[in-house]
């Protein structure tokens, strides 16, 4: 009875967070931080491959409330470059489950899917189920799904220079005419990102306040949402407060 009526609550609670929402000061591009399915799991009396499952359930449904509030772009750090140095016996389900959910967004009609990351430190199988999945719904209307998969801040700045340095001195460009004329944009058209706008807001769950790497670049102007729930437990109402303060702090502050 108590959790009936606890849930009615909340539910009550978001209609009017959402009925207050201002549309105009919705974000266009959100940076979602999937953190603590662990925790969650552990929490919960479950395992580690039940945790990024609960996590990989939630995106859709993350997804669905982005395309209600006319956010246009939704970027997902699903997996970091860390994260590739865990266990055989922990990152092979991982992949797995990363896997199939990309899957299903690219088959569910509704997003465009684009991977960011450096598919070389990937396992094959990997890399082809991400290829195949944007090539199956890059061009589509809708949401436009960044999945990060294999994504380090520090790697992409990194990469970023790197396809820089290879693409002028392809058009026989030295070093020191290169340095004479460099700009912020040379390098923002050789990110991951290159053609889409910088994160708005950066949503971080499970209470960790700190960025851990991500979007480093893309970011330097973002606000930043921390939420003190687990991923896998992440809410509608929970979004919508993001929201909420996200459109508090643009009105504020914003130029």
């Amino acid at each position: 009875m108590k959790e009936k009526l606890r849930n009615l609550v909340v539910r009550l609670y978001s209609r009017r967070v959402e009925g207050h929402l201002d549309h105009a000061q919705v974000p266009k591009h959100i940076g979602v931080i999937l953190d603590g399915n662990r925790r969650w799991a552990k929490a919960s009396g479950g395992t580690t491959v039940e945790g990024h499952r609960a996590g990989a359930e939630k995106i859709s449904e993350m997804l669905g409330w982005c395309a209600e509030t006319d956010v246009e772009v939704v970027t997902l750090w699903m997996l970091s470059t860390d994260n590739l140095d865990r266990p055989a016996e922990e990152l092979e389900p991982l992949l797995g489950i990363i896997e199939d959910t990309v899957r299903r967004l690219a088959a569910d009609g509704r997003w465009r899917v684009h991977h960011v990351g450096t598919l070389d430190l990937l396992p094959g199988h990997t890399q082809r189920v991400l290829k195949e999945a944007e090539a199956l719904a890059g061009d589509r209307d809708g949401i436009l799904v960044n999945v990060a998969v294999g994504y380090g801040g520090r790697q992409e700045i990194t990469d970023a220079v790197r396809s820089l340095l290879t693409e002028r001195a392809g058009r026989g460009q030295t070093l020191s005419d290169l340095a004479d004329t460099l700009t912020i944009d040379d390098i923002a058209e050789h990110l991951y990102t290159r053609g889409q706008p910088d994160p708005d807001l950066v949503i971080r769950t499970s209470g960790e306040q700190r960025l851990s790497g991500f979007m480093l670049w893309q970011s330097a102007h973002s606000e930043y949402h921390f939420c003190d729930v687990f991923w896998p437990a992440f809410r509608k109402v929970d979004f919508l407060r993001a929201l909420r303060d996200y459109a508090a702090r643009h009105r504020r502050y914003g130029g």
